[in-house]
């Protein structure tokens, strides 16, 4: 077990946005949503916080709400991309060893959750971690919008990742799990992770973490109590507007 851990949380975060475009700095409950998460990440207690942000426009918004925020190059292919530019700017010599990636378009994230996607690299053996919630919705089960992750149980609260797919998988009676796209790197495994091509499974299913998997790196899930909104669309929008000022 890891006696000691340095961890910093990032966000990245792009204003380009094909189905909603400049989202980041959309305003919800007064806020730029952006913002939003950078709060939901400093409630979560992990360690440091910073957005990598792809404008100078939301790092201006974030350095105004007393935030850190370091500008990367805004043609990264991924979020992994984004925050390995990020904390190569922003720790230099390596004192960080362990990198929180909260997506910068959950402004209702769980602190909790955020927590619990940190938690599995207490066991040395983890390279990544991430979570999931148990699928209640029947529509969620076929829709290939939900990935789905497949995976041992360790105990009640935890799986190792096996794969993730966009199928109804695996077959059987049983829960199946959505997976959340909040991601915990050990830094060496980050560093691996972005030098790697991306693999067969990772094209086909249009995961990038199956690159992960079929490199032979270990991914351990926690599972959660819910699946955050996350904002895509102008109607999730305003879902998130209503559920924040309903929140203040």
């Amino acid at each position: 077990m890891t006696t000691s851990m340095n961890p910093i949380v990032l966000i990245p975060a792009r204003l380009a946005s094909t189905r909603l475009p400049g989202k980041p700095l959309a305003d919800i409950a007064g806020l730029p949503m952006i913002v939003q998460v950078l709060k939901r990440a400093q409630e979560a207690g992990i360690g440091r916080v910073a957005v990598a942000a792809d404008s100078d426009e939301i790092v201006s918004a974030i350095e105004a709400a007393g935030g850190e925020a370091v500008l990367t190059d805004p043609n990264h292919p991924s979020g992994s991309d984004r925050i390995h530019e990020a904390i190569t700017k922003l720790d230099p010599d390596g004192h960080h060893d362990v990198i929180v990636n909260v997506q910068g378009d959950l402004p209702t994230i769980d602190p909790t959750s955020i927590r619990a996607c940190f938690t599995p690299l207490s066991n040395d053996a983890v390279d990544l971690a991430t979570i999931a919630a148990e699928i209640t919705d029947p529509e969620e089960i076929t829709n290939p919008n939900v990935v789905k992750v497949i995976g041992s149980p360790l105990d009640d609260q935890r799986l190792r990742a096996l794969y993730f797919t966009r199928a109804t998988a695996p077959w059987g009676d049983g829960p199946l799990y959505h997976h959340i796209g909040l991601y915990t790197y050990r830094r060496a495994a980050l560093e691996r992770f972005v030098s790697l091509p991306p693999s067969p499974l990772e094209s086909r299913e249009k995961l990038e973490q199956l690159r992960a998997l079929e490199a032979g790196m270990r991914i351990d899930v926690a599972l959660v109590s819910s699946v955050p909104l996350g904002v895509d669309t102008p109607e999730d929008l305003e879902k998130a507007r209503t559920l924040l000022t309903d929140q203040s």
